[in-house]
């Protein structure tokens, strides 16, 4: 596997090694020994699929909350997704910049938002399957998210959103200082 850091420090774009024959391709797509020579937690505590039947569905911005802050790797199955990642770790030389790169199947890449990141998508294509590798299970009480069109950020998606949920839909903007004081506790 070939791990390219992204402009956020701890965030990789990971790239495997394809091995192919006539039975088709085979690849690698986890190796905890290769994690932790990157310096990634290699632990996986839960692994999620989202589906997206529709082109435009927009997840995001979800993150936890220290003690359960998590580190995902994200990989396209189906479809292709755009996505953005956001640094909100107060000690980190890119706080609160952001980073975005897509994602699909064919080219079978993978992203690793590391812990005290925010993430969120944008599919850019109908069917989209995604699977995320969690360092840390779901705590509900963790959870954090922020408005996908935040003003303070100036995202650029790539097409406007056609599918929101209702719970990404009314996340409030981010609040800075909201934000250290619950890091802090």
């Amino acid at each position: 596997m070939k791990f390219t850091q992204l402009d956020i420090p701890g965030a990789w774009l990971i790239e495997p090694t394809l091995v192919s024959d006539e039975r088709g391709v085979f690849r690698r797509h986890f190796c905890a020994e290769e994690y932790a020579q990157h310096g990634i937690e290699a632990h996986v505590a839960q692994g999620n699929v989202s589906e997206n039947p529709q082109i435009y569905t927009l997840r995001g911005f979800h993150y936890q909350l220290p003690p359960h802050a998590e580190g995902k790797t994200i990989s396209c199955f189906g479809g292709a997704l755009y996505d953005i990642v956001v640094d909100l770790r107060p000690d980190s030389a890119s706080y609160l910049r952001w980073t975005s790169l897509s994602l699909d199947a064919r080219s079978r890449t993978a992203l690793y938002v590391p812990p005290g990141c925010a993430n969120a998508y944008l599919t850019t294509a109908p069917d989209t399957v995604v699977h995320y590798y969690m360092s840390r299970a779901y705590a509900p009480d963790s959870y954090a998210g922020f408005r996908y069109d935040d003003p303070f950020f100036d995202f650029r998606w790539p097409a406007p959103p056609r599918l929101i949920s209702e719970k990404d839909r009314n996340l409030p903007p981010y609040d800075r200082a909201r934000q250290n004081r619950l890091q802090q506790e």
